[in-house]
């Protein structure tokens, strides 16, 4: 299982969860504290701005960061569940929930995975830096793009509610 949070809500959702195993994609400069049932080894810090085109000062999500995240979804064991956040819990922590499932369950739609992830979160609104790198990575031939772009923009939102994915439909 896969639970997806803003910044503000990892201590919750690791207490209610029992992850032990955090994904933080944040920008430079935001700070996370990892919390003390996280093991060091078990936290991948991915630093990153949440655009989509580059843009002068900020670093965009890129190849290094995708074949990061996959390498770190690839070892999870998958015995306890694993916490993906960002800033807000909109876009790129949604759009890293997704990748993971894809990469881990080969198998499953993608358009019913992104359905999912909307049915799930209201405001999810991938980051289609992330989702298009993630697509050539995984040799998904446009199908994750295009699965993301059919469920929209999600709806307006500060911060996200934290929600769970589970890998296998």
């Amino acid at each position: 299982m896969i639970h997806v949070c803003s910044l503000a809500k990892i201590e919750e959702v690791v207490a209610r969860t029992g992850a032990d195993r955090m994904l933080s994609l944040l920008a430079a400069g935001t700070d996370v504290i990892r919390p003390a049932s996280i093991a060091r080894e078990n936290h991948l810090h991915l630093v990153m701005h949440d655009i989509a085109v580059a843009q002068d000062g900020m670093t965009m999500p890129g190849e290094e960061h995708v074949r990061n995240l996959l390498d770190f979804a690839r070892r999870w064991d998958r015995a306890r569940p694993m916490l993906v956040h960002c800033y807000a819990g909109i876009s790129r922590s949604t759009a890293s929930a997704y990748i993971i499932a894809a990469a881990l369950a080969p198998k499953r739609n993608e358009v019913e995975l992104a359905q999912t992830l909307r049915a799930l979160s209201p405001s999810a609104t991938p980051n289609p830096r992330l989702i298009a790198v993630a697509d050539a990575l995984l040799e998904r031939n446009g199908r994750m793009i295009e699965a993301i772009e059919s469920i929209g923009r999600g709806a307006d939102a500060f911060e996200g509610t934290p929600f769970a994915l589970k890998i296998d439909g």
